[in-house]
């Protein structure tokens, strides 16, 4: 049977809990040990797909098509273990489970209430599909206080002591703040934290607390006093150079040995940290750098862009080179009349995925003038999407080329999916479908042309990516445009969704209709975003 690591956070949002619970789990492998990380998200929509980036950042999508937290993939960057449909669960998703069974008459006419039957799905949430592992870590989003997070709370407290005793640990990420006018760090937020989760019936066995410098001795101790902890269990979380120095530093302050030493665990195999070691060398101490814009829509928050800046990290990684990244909005892009000026000093555009009309065409000028400069272009989902409609009107001729996601106007060189095929099912959808849950979503196969710059790239003529959109590129456009100098270089196995394009002759020119930085991992690069670096690292040196 699995232990069960339960984390929790206090006093403000962002203090990293997502990041240390991939830390910790990491961590745990490297000591040999089999882990699994789940989020539970007390919000009360269905999944995170129908939010907007700006609210919630990017959407995480699993190789089995669920819409998620970015926290997962967090988790699977720094595990490598896949997260599934299984892994991530909204306060919404439970009370629509529970409604359906309230309907079908399941509870035998009982009446309906948090506890038990919120709190019961709950459980069976965090128990269910474990799998062979060592070590379920289950996040709790949100704060310790907020009152939706409470059936959340009450559930965790119930398993433990449900669970065989020495099976639980609870780990409470806190803050501790500096106060610049008198100058000390205070722990009376931490001590408040505590008492709220306590108030529930909670006692956190490990307190992480996140500080913008060295935690004394004095001050360690009067936390370990107050809430109930040993001084062993109050580690410091100091901000890192990189989130990839993470493990280290935090198994440095001993983490990991105190989350063994709970549960009980003697003389446990010692960590192999070298992959992480490695990591953190080659990105201490680059090669040299190259300099990216990405032209998107959502830039004024990064998170919305997560895993493409990961991503464009990896692909330094794979290069021993420092990616600066130049954040650009679509919409300004369009508008800027003097575009050498903005583009000084780049090396490659990445245009990324997105939806709806605003900024459309500051995504198609970005490729244009990629295209036309020979400068190194990855466009990814909307991205791919605007390359094609960039290279109908500007070399095949189709002036009026367009998508109908921004409506009836134009060619529709990209139009609405109604059906294609998953697994042995044919799935179907029409402009009046839902929104939520209902694109083409998760792993789906691709066939590559032989001899194309990406079949290359992924050193194979099969693959298999991650998908989220719901408009497609028309292949009956495939053969003009294919005359006019644009190659499809991946379709559907079926040959009638295109997947990848590219210009032949062009330094690095990719557009892909899926999501590949989805898969992307620091000791393990997306071939991808490693060749779209390397390119861009040869432009460079041009300059």
């Amino acid at each position: 049977m699995p232990r069960y690591i339960f984390i929790t956070g206090g006093v403000v949002s962002s203090l990293g809990k997502g990041l240390a619970s991939a830390a910790l789990g990491s961590l745990l492998q490297a000591r040999g040990y089999k882990v699994r990380l789940r989020k539970l998200d007390p919000y009360l929509n269905v999944d995170p797909g129908t939010m907007s980036p700006y609210q919630h950042g990017e959407v995480y999508v699993t190789d089995d098509g669920a819409e998620t937290d970015l926290d997962l993939g967090h988790y699977e960057r720094f595990t490598g273990v896949s997260a599934a449909q299984s892994d991530n669960i909204t306060t919404g998703r439970i009370y629509s489970n529970i409604i359906e069974k309230e309907r079908r008459g399941d509870y035998l006419g009982a009446t309906v209430q948090v506890i038990p039957h919120v709190t019961n799905e709950i459980k069976n949430f965090v128990l269910s599909d474990a799998g062979d592992v060592d070590f379920v870590l289950c996040e709790v989003g949100g704060t310790v206080g907020d009152i939706e997070g409470l059936p959340f709370f009450e559930a965790l407290r119930q398993l433990s002591q449900e669970l065989p005793r020495g099976q639980t640990l609870f780990m409470h990420v806190t803050l501790l703040p500096f106060i610049k006018a008198a100058g000390e760090m205070k722990t009376k937020p931490t001590q408040h934290s505590v008492k709220e989760l306590r108030s529930i019936g909670i006692q956190p066995d490990i307190l992480l607390c996140r500080a913008d410098r060295l935690i004394s001795e004095d001050d360690r101790r009067k936390i370990a006093r107050f809430c109930n902890v040993r001084e062993t269990a109050v580690i410091q979380g100091l901000d890192a150079k990189s989130i990839y120095d993470v493990p280290l530093t935090y198994h440095a302050e001993g983490l990991d040995a105190e989350v063994l030493s709970i549960f009980g665990i003697d003389n446990p195999p010692p960590a192999d940290l070298s992959k992480w070691e490695a990591i953190s060398d080659n990105l201490q101490n680059p090669d040299g750098e190259v300099n990216i814009a990405v032209v998107g829509k959502y830039t004024v928050l990064p998170d919305a862009y997560k895993s493409i800046t990961e991503a464009l990290v990896h692909g330094g990684i794979a290069n021993s080179v420092k990616v600066n990244i130049r954040w650009l909005e679509a919409e300004d892009f369009d508008n800027t009349e003097d575009v050498s000026s903005v583009l000084k000093g780049v090396h490659g555009i990445l245009v990324p995925g997105g939806f709806g009309e605003r900024g459309a065409e500051g995504k198609i000028k970005a490729a244009n003038i990629a295209r036309t400069s020979n400068l190194p272009y990855f466009g990814i989902c909307f991205g791919m999407q605007m390359a094609v409609v960039e290279a109908a009107r500007n070399m095949a001729g189709i002036k009026d080329a367009s998508s109908s996601e921004f409506g009836e106007k134009g060619t529709s060189i990209v139009g609405l999916m109604t059906e294609w095929v998953k697994g042995n099912e044919r799935v179907e959808r029409d402009a009046a479908t839902d929104l939520g849950g209902t694109m083409r979503l998760g792993a789906y196969p691709a066939m590559l042309t032989k001899g194309s710059l990406v079949a290359e790239e992924y050193g194979s003529n099969e693959i298999s990516e991650r998908h989220r959109h719901r408009y497609e590129v028309n292949i009956d456009y495939k053969d003009k445009l294919e005359e006019a100098g644009l190659l499809f270089s991946g379709l559907s196995p079926d040959g009638v969704l295109p997947e990848i394009v590219e210009i032949p002759g062009h330094p690095w020119f990719v557009g892909v209709q899926y999501h590949p930085e989805l898969k992307s991992r620091p000791f393990a690069p997306h071939p991808l975003f490693a060749g779209f670096i390397k390119a861009a690292l040869n432009q460079s040196r041009l300059v």
